[in-house]
């Protein structure tokens, strides 16, 4: 390998910051298992399957939009779990659409060592989420990350996130990620 080689491929296995929300918190904290000297900080908004499981009630109302999608109902089921909260029509479009993409899979696997994560880790909860109870999701996440910032975001849920008040969200990750 020549020089010029050697030095791109350093570039490349530079340390990054990673942000991820719900499944991409997921991948971002299974990323981080399997690559840990790439990962230099890592924040997970309101993360599935990391810190707590799915609630059961949740997966039931999911269930429709899985096996038979449509707009329609993957409207039906953001109002649910936003409790009716106003969201932003393009976002919910775009959301509605993702669920209706011919031959889309479900991304799934096993949950991540998150006591394995080692950098500093910002840890962002939906007070009322429904994908699961933050309150345990929570108390999972500073009892196996100890120096992790966990924080419950009051009067979000887990799809009102990141657009209901940006502006909160932001400003705690603006300081953990700066």
């Amino acid at each position: 390998m020549d020089q010029a080689s050697r030095n791109d491929l350093k570039k490349a296995s530079a340390r990054t910051h990673l942000c991820g929300h719900s499944c991409g918190a997921w991948l971002a904290a299974r990323y981080e298992t399997r690559a840990p000297r790439r990962v230099d900080r890592l924040a997970l908004v309101d993360p599935t399957q990391v810190f707590a499981g799915f609630r059961p009630g949740y997966l039931l109302r999911a269930l429709p939009s899985m096996i038979r999608p449509s707009e329609a109902r993957a409207r039906a089921f953001l109002a649910w779990e936003t409790g009716g909260r106003p969201l932003d029509e393009t976002w919910q479009r775009v959301h509605a659409l993702a669920d209706t993409v011919p031959g889309r899979k479900l991304i799934v696997g096993g949950r991540p060592r998150a006591a394995g994560l080692h950098m500093p880790v910002l840890v962002l909860l939906a007070e009322h989420s429904r994908t699961h109870d933050a309150a345990k999701a929570a108390e999972k996440a500073r009892g196996v990350l100890p120096r992790a910032e966990v924080t419950v975001l009051p009067g979000a849920t887990h799809h009102s996130l990141p657009l209901a008040e940006p502006e909160k969200l932001n400003e705690h990750l603006i300081h953990f990620l700066g």
